[in-house]
């Protein structure tokens, strides 16, 4: 049966608990930041990365924008390994 991932080399693991729950419980912001994810982020992870952000910064769009530079660089290292190295977006990954 075909998942929501995609075609990726980024981890994969199954994870006890309820996500729904999980996603439901991010703040509103955040919430809607995932809801357009380039990526399937699992609610522990981007809140981590996300309260991790916001403590460096102390302002919640500032982190946001951090989540969107954590994301640039997780899609770009992926893109190289997937589509090889002669993709354009690959060429920033050093």
């Amino acid at each position: 049966m075909p998942n929501n991932c995609g075609t990726t080399t980024l981890k994969r693991a199954r994870r006890a608990g309820n996500p729904m729950q999980d996603y439901d419980a991010l703040p509103r912001e955040l919430r809607h930041w995932v809801s357009s994810a380039a990526l399937p982020w699992r609610a522990k992870s981007v809140r981590a990365a996300y309260d991790r952000a916001l403590a460096r910064t102390g302002n919640p769009q500032k982190a946001l924008e951090e989540l969107d530079g954590i994301q640039r660089w997780l899609v770009t290292k992926d893109v190289a390994r997937i589509w090889g190295k002669d993709h354009p977006s690959a060429r920033a990954v050093s």
